[in-house]
């Protein structure tokens, strides 16, 4: 469905038609949307279209979009292999921040110019206006980068929640990690700097891997290697005065995984996040019995966190990114242009940067 309000009014711009013409009940502005009709590739599927407006209920709030990024599960949906499908036609896009444009009657919590960010993953943000219930949208603070309030319901909460949700870390601990070019891998890294916990990052050998490792570490990262850099004996004799690790998170699978339970501790954990090789994680039988590996998988959309771990998290995470102590690579791209950042999203003119559409 392209919206849970069906009720189209139509517009009346001539101040001098008597007030009979306006709609009885508040209305939205018409909406510019990314619709798809169909499952298939995205950059074939997706159009730019109209969106009638839609009526704003007592307790609705309409919004006026400001930012939204393009993920890879957005990309998925699309393309219909993601577990979670919207039925078709819809509107692409579950993660952004917005600008309370208007209230229902009933409203008493946001007002007009508030900046607000869905407190639960709906779709539809890839559109210039969004009407939802009060109960569905959660108020931060307009201090905020825009850029990180657009993502950081996603790949930040994700990263800050593995590392509090499966074992239970110190100051002087150390998790490692593959992947650590991306932005969760990046927010990981921050975010156990912050914590006093140290972190071992694997990363792709491609060209550049120095100046990688570079930014990496400036980042926070304790150690980075590339995966040919592990293929020694033993990976423990590269981390020097660094414990083990206990946590491991792995969001690439294949070969890549094995990396990070090799340097998993006695009884230490990997939580898988992401398949990005496409390949099985296979791991030998004697990591499960002679060092009681365990192994987990984590789904930020299944994690149902309530009210308040949401907020307190988002609002732990946006003060970060407020004073500088959480950022990652990004590439702000206007709504006009959205099909070349689409492009980019899916990997075809080579950016790597995620796609943050502005409106």
């Amino acid at each position: 469905m392209l919206s849970q309000h069906s009720h189209y009014v139509p517009f009346c711009h001539d101040k001098q038609t008597s007030a009979v013409n306006f709609p009885a009940t508040a209305v939205s502005p018409p909406s510019t949307a990314v619709v798809y009709d169909q499952h298939g590739p995205p950059d074939t599927v997706t159009r730019v279209t109209e969106i009638p407006p839609v009526e704003i209920n007592e307790n609705d709030v309409c919004v006026r979009m400001l930012a939204a990024p393009i993920n890879p599960a957005d990309i998925n949906r699309i393309e219909g292999v993601y577990p979670v499908r919207p039925p078709v036609p819809s509107i692409g896009g579950w993660e952004g921040v917005g600008e309370v444009h208007s209230v229902g009657s009933a409203v008493m919590a946001l007002s007009p110019g508030d900046w607000v960010i869905h407190s639960a993953y709906l779709p539809g943000t890839w559109q210039t206006y969004v009407v939802e219930d009060q109960s569905l949208w959660y108020k931060i603070d307009k201090n905020t980068p825009i850029e990180y309030a657009a993502t950081v319901s996603v790949n930040p909460l994700s990263a800050l929640r593995m590392l509090e949700d499966f074992v239970a870390l110190k100051p002087g601990d150390t998790i490692v990690q593959n992947g650590a070019t991306s932005i969760v891998g990046q927010c990981v890294i921050q975010l156990a700097r912050v914590r006093g916990i140290h972190s071992i990052n694997i990363i792709r050998d491609k060209p550049g891997s120095d100046e990688v490792k570079e930014k990496l570490i400036k980042l926070g990262a304790d150690k980075v290697f590339t995966e040919s850099d592990l293929e020694v004996k033993s990976v423990k004799s590269l981390l020097g005065d660094i414990p083990e690790p206990l946590l491991g998170l792995n969001c690439i699978g294949g070969n890549a995984a094995t990396m990070v339970v090799k340097f998993l501790k006695q009884g230490g954990t990997m939580v898988t996040y992401g398949g990005m090789s496409k390949k099985p994680i296979t791991i030998s039988t004697t990591y499960f019995i002679f060092k009681d590996i365990s192994l987990k998988g984590y789904w930020l959309q299944e994690k149902n966190l309530n009210k308040a771990e949401y907020r307190c998290s988002i609002d732990y995470l946006l003060a970060l990114a407020r004073a500088g102590r959480l950022k990652y690579e990004l590439e702000m791209v206007p709504f006009k242009d959205f099909h070349t950042a689409l492009e980019r999203a899916m990997g075809k003119q080579g950016s790597r940067k995620k796609q943050v559409i502005k409106f």
